[in-house]
């Protein structure tokens, strides 16, 4: 039963210690009573007994440590007295514990919000069974310059087949639908799947089933899928939605399924869910428009499972007939290659560089913080020299006081840790509030037991950094030397000024980095505000309207209709020019195909260019410069006119001058007509301002004889409204009445203006801008404070020197120039470090940059001239304090 008097003990100690300590002192004194005795009986008198006894027991105090020790609650008596006793300290200067709480709140809770950002993004699992087994399929197309080009139903079919590396594989795709009959018309994002998919992602729905292989089947009757959001707030959660017939797109749709509640596919929300109902028998090569989704077996990695699908391809070239107008050779001349990556890659793309890199710079500001503290503890400590000296006089060891001051910091960095759990929260709600368009799985962004474990490490980490500092320095041999130095001859030490130097230059020199970070994505933003993207983005509207063939059957009364349309809304007040186009500037999707030139002579199928379907009276709504020729006219479209327009880059790139290319001819596909060029249009940066414009060609809306149809048209078009009330909800309400004068079930979807989304293709640049800009001015505060607290504390303990100039005749500026420049040697041996750690640092960011070089001098010029005004100006003002000073009392002082 000894553990159990051991246990019986140790509780007694915690919870009865007063109790425990009172009978240990009543057994020392009887002890000690004894001993005199004894040594009174032995001849000795009472002052030499009790001198005797004194040495023969010892301490009292040491015994006590013993008898702790031996208790077993030795070491908690301690941290609880310690963490007293550095409350008690941290209580009774309240300024400098409020200055440091600050500054370490700030740096943790930054620390902690980003950790939080790359923990939701990059470090947490995707929400569903085994999701490393899950990977995206898709291809890359060299022989055409396309290293994206999805995947295709010839490829699939023959994968689901014959590929040995998964357990399954699907295919699916983005759509928009239109619903009708519930109140007003609504157009939703849906997502096409083949039967596979949904069992792929190993999720149950919350009601009813998924797609069978027999609703998958072509021609087989319609059927839906709601997400679980829809089905809340069209239903209300009622269950009796399932088998209830919903019209899309003019067709009765059955819902045989609700979605769970938290699922998002790619981090997109689709509304409904459709069967695609692929039918082999129809499938031919090409149609790359679509993307796949596959979950590996155990034990397969993407290599090998790329390795058998570029086994597969060529059997898939030869499975199938070629696309009309093409052969197999043009096909395998496209260099077809698997492009397989896991889903979560595939969601994340390049973002993790970014947040890491994010997550570093608010690190440096971390260590920029803690460097701060430590200054300003080395001055606290620096003041209490005398007091520690004489604690180690009376018995107290140096480990004892290098433990106190230890846990005075760690204390100070978990406290710090709590008000930047409360900071990291604010800034969380605030970034899902803004919710930037390329930051994928917002909503698993949190404060999680895997942020919490962070900020409890970084807060004690950060605790005993910056608490060493002062413990090497001041829990040594340093003490016992302040006695003799204290009083009137005391001054500051070389060595203490030295270190307290350091912190400054390293913070000053990380304050350089991130300054210079921001300071080049400042020029890069500048940068792209400046480039011409080929279009106005101000004061437009953009809308889709779609027109199913369930409602409009003939293609050419489809072309006539999007025309009425047009005419009805360019005559509401204030709309100055619209047009219809079937891609918009800077925005996701699009479609490409080949453009071939009948003056030039291919032994191989030429690269895919972008390719755009627009109306008469595009090019003004859009802002777009015609650079030769002229644009369409409804004349072309309805009397069957053959033409085309083309970009200017694709002029130069076939015929050497734009002018030259009026009255050529290009077509997409040899076998269709030839098409001549009346138009060249100013080259258009589609796909971002920060890429160049892509080659592109234009067709009319209504195309006759294209890519092997006899009569095609667009149903799904963008109209592009140019006014100076663009944006605003009187605009949109009357080109809501305009449309549905002509037809009430067409619904407007996804209006947006121009201005909004051209200004999307820049969030990534803006918030990479915003995030470096937040933490280079906490750095510069954070230095500045640094170098304010080192010249303000030497002139402080140099009050005396002060006045012993001061009373020679030294003039009050010539004292206030030594403290200046003291600060200026300190901030520009920062500045110098700072810069050769941003010339090696800043080419990090060259991926992220546009117009600037990472060593671009104005920049780094620009941040050495701040940052050395700034520690001009904070060491300034302390200087002026000596300047003041008084002879007289300054002496007297001392």
């Amino acid at each position: 039963m000894r553990w159990f008097a051991k246990l019986q003990m140790l509780l007694r100690s915690i919870f009865e210690r007063r109790q425990l300590d009172a009978e240990l002192d009543e057994e020392l004194r009887g002890h000690m009573e004894q001993e005199i005795e004894g040594n009174i009986r032995a001849g000795m008198s009472p002052e030499q007994a009790s001198s005797a006894a004194h040495r023969t027991v010892g301490p009292f105090s040491q015994i006590k440590d013993e008898c702790r020790d031996a208790r077993a609650a030795g070491f908690i008596q301690t941290f609880a007295h310690d963490l007293q006793y550095s409350l008690r300290i941290l209580w009774r200067s309240p300024l400098f514990t409020l200055i440091a709480l600050i500054t370490l709140s700030i740096g943790i809770g930054a620390t902690s919000a980003i950790f939080s950002v790359v923990n939701g993004v990059l470090l947490k699992p995707l929400p569903y069974p085994h999701p490393d087994e899950l990977i995206t399929v898709n291809h890359a197309a060299p022989g055409v310059n396309l290293p994206e080009a999805g995947t295709a139903p010839f490829l699939h079919f023959t994968y689901h087949d014959q590929a040995h590396s998964f357990q399954d594989i699907g295919l699916y795709r983005w759509e928009r639908r239109t619903l009708t009959g519930l109140k007003e018309p609504e157009d939703a994002l849906s997502l096409n799947v083949s039967a596979q998919v949904l069992p792929i992602l190993g999720l149950q729905p919350v009601l009813g089933r998924w797609f069978s292989d027999r609703d998958d089947a072509p021609g087989s009757p319609l059927t839906m899928i709601l997400s679980y959001a829809w089905w809340q707030a069209r239903f209300g959660g009622d269950r009796s939605v399932l088998g209830r017939a919903l019209t899309v797109d003019g067709v009765p749709c059955e819902v045989i399924g609700v979605l769970p509640s938290k699922f998002t596919f790619l981090d997109r929300n689709a509304a409904f869910l459709f069967p695609l109902q692929l039918d082999r028998n129809k499938t031919i090569l090409g149609n790359v428009s679509y993307e796949g989704i596959a979950r590996m077996k155990a034990g397969v990695t993407i290599d090998q499972a790329a390795a058998d699908l570029a086994h597969l391809i060529p059997i898939a070239l030869h499975s199938y007939p070629p696309q009309p107008g093409f052969t197999v050779k043009a096909f395998e001349d496209v260099r077809l290659a698997p492009r397989l990556e896991t889903l979560k890659n595939n969601l994340i793309g390049d973002l993790s560089k970014t947040l890491w890199v994010l997550m570093g710079t608010i690190g440096i500001v971390l260590l920029i913080a803690c460097a701060n503290v430590a200054n300003l503890l080395l001055v606290r400590v620096d003041g209490r020299q005398h007091e520690l000296a004489i604690r180690e006089a009376l018995g107290a060891g140096r480990r004892d006081i290098a433990r106190e001051l230890l846990m005075e910091s760690t204390v100070l960095g978990l406290l710090g840790g709590v008000l930047g759990l409360a900071i990291a929260y604010a800034g969380i709600r605030l970034l899902i509030a803004i919710a930037p368009a390329h930051l994928p799985r917002l909503n698993e962004i949190s404060i999680d037991p895997a942020v919490l474990a962070f900020t409890f490490i970084t807060a004690l980490a950060s605790g005993v950094l910056f608490g060493m500092i002062p413990v090497v320095k001041y829990a040594g041999p340093l003490i016992a030397t302040s006695l003799r130095g204290a009083g009137r001859t005391s001054s500051q030490t070389r060595d203490r000024r030295r270190t307290r130097g350091i912190l400054v230059v390293v913070q000053v020199a990380l304050a350089v980095v991130l300054l210079v970070g921001s300071g080049l994505m400042i020029r890069t933003f500048q940068a792209l505000r400046h480039v011409d993207p080929g279009f106005d983005p101000h004061n437009a509207l953009t809308m889709r309207i779609a027109i199913p063939p369930a409602q409009v059957k003939d293609p050419v009364a489809v072309a006539q209709l999007e025309q009425s349309l047009l005419d009805k809304i360019r005559e509401i007040p204030g709309v100055v020019s619209a047009g219809i186009t079937t891609f918009i500037p800077t925005d996701s999707g699009g479609s490409h195909y080949q453009v071939y030139a009948r003056d030039k002579t291919y032994d191989k199928v030429p690269p895919l260019r972008r390719q755009k379907f627009i109306s008469p009276g595009l090019l003004a709504a859009m802002g777009n410069r015609l650079v030769a020729g002229r644009e369409f006219s409804w004349t072309d479209v309805y009397e069957r006119h053959p033409v085309a327009m083309v970009s200017e880059n694709l002029a130069r790139e076939l015929w050497g001058d734009p002018r030259l290319a009026i009255g050529k001819e290009i077509t997409p596909n040899q076998k269709d007509p030839w098409r001549e060029v009346i138009g060249v249009v100013a080259d258009e940066r589609s796909e971002g301002v920060q890429q160049q414009a892509p080659p592109s060609a234009y067709y009319p809306l209504l195309l006759y004889h294209f890519d092997n149809n006899p009569v095609g048209v667009l149903r799904t078009v963008a109209y592009i409204i140019r006014s100076r009330r663009a944006g605003s909800p009187g605009l949109l309400a009357d080109v809501q009445r305009a449309v549905w004068s002509l037809d009430p079930s067409l619904p407007l979807a996804e209006v947006r203006t121009l201005e909004e989304i051209y200004s999307k293709s820049m969030q990534r640049t803006s918030f990479t801008l915003v995030m470096l800009a937040i933490a280079g001015a906490m750095a510069l505060l954070i230095g500045v404070v640094g170098i304010y607290g080192v010249i303000s504390y030497a002139v402080s303990h140099r009050r005396r020197e002060i006045g012993i100039r001061m009373a020679l005749g030294a003039p009050p500026r010539r004292l206030s120039r030594i403290f200046v420049a003291d600060g200026l040697v300190l901030a520009l041996t920062g500045v110098a470090c700072g810069l050769a750690a941003s010339a090696a640092l800043t080419r990090i960011l060259g991926s992220s940059l546009f117009g600037v070089s990472p060593l671009d001098p104005l920049t780094y010029a620009s941040v050495s001239i701040l940052l050395i005004a700034a520690a001009v100006a904070a060491s300034y003002i302390p200087a002026l304090r000596a300047m003041r000073v008084d002879p007289l009392e300054a002496l007297r002082s001392e």
